[in-house]
């Protein structure tokens, strides 16, 4: 570990400190960059007195699925799958700008049900300091349910957790981040099990091309919107490539296929809300 900074150091000394407080947790796990950490650490920490708990579900993509288990197996973790069934709910159906507080509230309580029979205090997730800056109203469940994050107490940055996670030799610290495919659709406009697997399909397109970043936002369901990382769009100019692309995404059922000049961006359908409506979804 010489290669750590002192700061990094620190933290990450930190966090250890953190878990072996904790004694025993579980996680709620999805195999990225953040709770892949979380769990490589909690452990090295604490060995079996930690579970990594995957969610299975339609809002989930199948491969960041199949990648967390895999993840889990490598850093040698305990780890169960729960079926969750935030599509059954109606208010998240109907797509509000809080939809992810019923999907958190959806998973952990199926994480808070395996604790308790497992004799566990501690539940788990990957929040870090730079979520606080992010519009995130699943934090709301996280307050309700008793969730901790580690890496948010230890101060860890989304910068530390990839420096950390490149030392640590976790394949992660370089990964895409991922939400879940429930926020490739407008607020407002309904989603449904039959949208969710066309996103996913649409968004191994591009993955499967060689996209490092990448997003495929369902307006309707004739149209989507591709969005790709700014130094990736001349690539759309060789004509070839572009007709492979169009006409895969066409075989999945969309007619109408655009580019967005703006490229890859994080959160691009929050853009609509106002600062205000931000504050009211997430007190």
């Amino acid at each position: 570990m010489t290669e750590l900074s002192k700061e990094l150091t620190a933290k990450y000394q930190m966090l250890q400190s953190i878990l072996r407080e904790m004694d025993s947790l579980v996680i709620g796990y999805s195999g990225g960059v953040d709770s892949t950490l979380l769990l490589k650490v909690a452990h090295d920490t604490l060995g079996e007195r930690v579970i990594a708990v995957i969610g299975q579900s339609e809002t989930y993509p199948t491969r960041e699925f199949e990648e967390a288990r895999s993840l889990a197996r490598e850093i040698g973790a305990r780890f169960e799958v729960v079926k969750t069934e935030e599509t059954d709910v109606l208010k998240f159906k109907e797509n509000p700008p809080d939809r992810c507080y019923f999907c958190k509230t959806e998973l952990f309580g199926k994480v808070k049900e395996i604790a308790e029979r497992e004799g566990i205090q501690w539940i788990a997730d990957g929040s870090n300091v730079d979520d606080r800056g992010d519009f995130r109203p699943g934090m709301a469940a996280n307050r309700e349910k008793n969730v901790r994050s580690p890496l948010l107490e230890a101060h860890m940055t989304k910068d530390d957790i990839r420096n950390l996670s490149r030392l640590l030799h976790l394949r992660t610290w370089d990964k895409q981040s991922f939400a879940c495919l429930s926020s490739r659709f407008p607020y407002g406009q309904s989603i449904n099990k039959q949208k969710l697997s066309k996103i996913d399909l649409a968004e191994n397109v591009l993955r499967d091309s060689g996209f490092t970043y990448f997003r495929a936002r369902h307006h309707d369901d004739r149209t989507v919107r591709i969005e790709v990382g700014p130094d990736e769009i001349k690539r759309f100019a060789d004509d070839s490539f572009r007709e492979n692309i169009v006409s895969a995404l066409k075989e999945i059922g969309f007619t109408y296929i655009t580019l967005d000049l703006l490229g890859f961006r994080s959160g691009s359908m929050n853009e609509v809300l106002t600062d205000e409506e931000k504050k009211q979804y997430t007190q």
